[in-house]
């Protein structure tokens, strides 16, 4: 027996022998199967249930044959459900009409009498699409409640020369829609600055959709990018759409693009040049409108010389580079930055907001800051709730600052010691993602087996 589909089915026809028909051809296949003769209780159903594919037929006054009636009542429909699949029926076979009713938002049309298979794939397809947009809107409600409870503390803050020249190159490409590729040490904020280029764009209003590039396996890139049909491999249960048709309309954010295996990356151009994604298992193409916006902590032009990196992708996804430096070259940014992290951390936990003590600038600005601002904040938010004094003291934060000699920079030579550095990358790492192994790999461009290996040799 035919799986049913979870779907509700609305058929709206005055002849109530076509209403038995299609109610006993339709229920094996969806949950609900819904008949009713009397247009005017259309507001009614639509306001009391959800419906995921409507049938309306377009006359319903004896005699007419027009088609207005049933574009009228479309009207009604698409009024109190935007999102919903319309299917129109005509007993005349006026495709015109038929299809002037498809230009003012309905999905399909169907010839009366019809015939049982045709009726069913249409209904089926229908019914895949309300999935589909149901999925867009799962997503984009997920995405807009992400981004609404990181909102606060994510601003970008800073006045010096490095920062300066950031925000000409955000100012001047983000009212375009071209693609733009954010470059940095891991921490600098480059998903930041990709939000800001969006919240500047034409496409503000839309969604703003985040895909981690590291963490997809190969096996799920396709069908996580591009989506797939119900069947298209042993885990498919049912149609999902991917994150590009998802992404329609707003802008797409593919974070550390430089992880993207070889093999890989010929799919990627191939939708980026025909503007379309192929869902797997489908043979129908998708059109996609969305602005792309990438990100990565690896050096692609060097990457393209080994041989790891396409030269075509490169071209295709960096028409505009912005580089990030790191917040050890953001000369007088410093003091800002704790500030704000100060303030909004205080609030966020209800404390009193206190200030930093002499000891305590000097230590900060004495460090580093290999993981940058992502490394400051989580140092001022334990501050901030662990912190017992009047004001921050040098001993309220933990990080190791390189010994320094007289007559020499902060960092001092024996800071630049390469296992040093490599020492404190990893501490750090590893204690902004409590001891999970994989994320901070990922972090530090290596692999998991490599950062065991590294952790063995410095005692972590």
């Amino acid at each position: 027996m035919r799986n049913k589909r979870k779907g509700r089915v609305l058929m709206v026809d005055d002849d109530r022998d076509a209403l038995v028909a299609a109610r006993l051809l339709l229920k094996k296949s969806f949950a609900v199967v819904q008949t009713e003769a009397d247009p005017q209780n259309l507001p009614q159903l639509l306001q009391t249930s959800h419906w995921d594919v409507i049938l309306l037929d377009m006359n319903f006054s004896p005699g007419t044959n027009t088609g207005r009636e049933g574009m009228q009542w479309l009207e009604v429909i698409l009024n109190n459900a935007p999102a919903a699949v319309v299917i129109m029926m005509t007993a005349y076979g006026d495709v015109e009409t038929a299809v002037s009713a498809i230009r003012k938002g309905a999905s399909d049309f169907v010839l009366k009498p019809w015939q049982n298979e045709k009726m069913l794939a249409t209904v089926m397809a229908a019914s895949r699409l309300a999935d589909s947009r149901n999925e867009v809107d799962r997503l984009r409600s997920r995405q807009q409640e992400i981004s609404g409870a990181s909102s606060g503390s994510e601003q970008i803050i800073g006045s010096s020369p490095a920062m300066q020249k950031v925000f000409a190159l955000l100012h001047k490409s983000a009212p375009t829609d071209a693609n733009v590729l954010i470059t940095g040490e891991n921490g600098t904020g480059k998903e930041l600055v990709a939000r800001e280029l969006h919240r500047q764009s034409a496409r503000n209003s839309d969604i703003f959709l985040t895909v981690d590039l590291g963490a997809i396996p190969d096996t799920l890139f396709e069908s996580e990018l591009f989506g797939h049909v119900k069947g298209a491999f042993t885990d498919a249960s049912r149609d999902r759409i991917g994150r590009f048709q998802a992404a329609s309309g707003g802008t797409l954010f593919l974070d550390e693009i430089g992880n993207l295996p070889l093999h890989l990356q010929s799919k990627l151009l191939s939708v980026l040049e025909q503007r379309q994604v192929t869902p797997v298992g489908s043979e129908q193409a998708v059109e996609i409108d969305l602005r792309l916006i990438c990100a990565t902590n690896r050096r692609l032009g060097e990457m393209v010389v080994e041989g790891t990196f396409r030269e075509d992708l490169l071209y295709r996804i960096n028409t505009i580079e912005i580089p990030l430096p790191a917040l050890h070259d953001r000369e007088g940014d410093l003091p800002t930055l704790l500030e704000h992290f100060a303030e909004f951390y205080a609030r966020k936990y209800g404390q009193a907001r206190k200030r930093f003590s002499a000891g305590a600038l000097k230590r900060l600005q004495q460090y580093r800051w290999p993981g940058n601002i992502r490394e400051l904040r989580h140092a001022v938010e334990r501050a901030v709730i662990m912190s017992e004094g009047q004001v921050f003291d040098a001993a309220d934060f933990l990080m190791e600052v390189p010994r320094t000699t007289d007559n020499s920079s902060p960092t001092g030579t024996d800071s630049l010691r390469l296992d040093e550095i490599e020492r404190q990358a990893i501490s750090t790492a590893l204690n902004q993602h409590q001891g999970n192994i994989s994320r901070p790999a990922r972090e530090l461009g290596i692999t998991r087996t490599s950062l065991y290996r590294r952790m063995e040799k410095h005692g972590l």
